[in-house]
């Protein structure tokens, strides 16, 4: 005889296009002591409701594409199991500060445009021949922006930054901290094409470091600091134009 497991309350966000605004539905799941958010999630479609709509792919915290609010905070449903957020009912919902497209699904290409931004990727002025070798670095170099590059893009610091909250122009933690990443990477030199973004109206002067987006990191990369390091960074730059235009030219 199979084994009857116990059960948890899970009250699930939905939301169809066209409809006047989101409502929420309740499903009874079974709860082990194993069990993630996601595989609740799971089980509700696979068993319950198919209708359930959410994004997942690699269950192991590294694609970041679960991140949903559990129980009001943003975080990745592949991490957050059940017996950490045990209530009366589990409330899941999506992550905050970014519209809704169906139930669970925000949608992602206001952070995108941030991200492309920002070029987050290594800038030469000129390349050098493939013959000519790998660009060496030492152990200290690599640390410098290691914290900054284990972010996975799930936007959780976004559903938990109030300034991206009250404004959506703002460049935002996760954008900024890879800005700081390639910065300080001394195979870049790309620091004067992100200048633009990062310093701009909207860029990282608008950080009031509240922290919440450090907190809220599942990688703990602490985008806060690096946003704090990335102001002084970009100031150096404006500075230097100033200063030093025809050099800079």
């Amino acid at each position: 005889m199979e084994e009857k497991l116990p059960t948890v309350m899970m009250r699930v966000s939905r939301y169809l296009p066209g409809e006047e605004k989101p409502h929420f539905q309740t499903y009874e799941v079974p709860y082990r002591r194993d069990m993630v958010v996601l595989d609740a999630l799971n089980h509700i479609k696979e068993k319950r409701d198919p209708t359930l709509t959410f994004r997942w792919s690699c269950r192991m915290g590294i694609c970041g594409s679960c991140g949903m609010n559990v129980n009001g905070k943003p975080v990745l449903t592949c991490e957050s199991f059940l017996k950490d957020v045990l209530r009366r009912e589990i409330l899941v919902e999506p992550l905050g500060h970014f519209p809704v497209i169906k139930d669970l699904v925000v949608d992602i290409e206001d952070f995108m445009r941030k991200l492309e931004a920002v070029k987050p990727y290594l800038i030469r002025d000129q390349e050098r021949p493939l013959g000519a070798g790998e660009y060496r670095q030492t152990q200290e170099e690599v640390d410098r922006f290691r914290q900054s590059s284990l972010c996975i893009n799930c936007m959780i610091c976004y559903a938990a930054c109030p300034v991206y909250g009250e404004d959506a122009s703002f460049l935002g933690p996760a954008a900024a901290a890879l800005a700081y990443r390639y910065n300080v990477d001394s195979r870049d030199q790309g620091a004067g094409k992100r200048l633009p973004a990062v310093a701009s109206a909207t860029g990282v002067w608008e950080c009031t470091f509240v922290g919440e987006c450090s907190t809220a990191c599942p990688k703990d990369v602490d985008p806060g600091a690096a946003i704090q390091r990335l102001k002084l960074l970009s100031s150096i730059e404006v500075q230097k134009r100033v200063l030093l235009p025809s050099i800079l030219r």
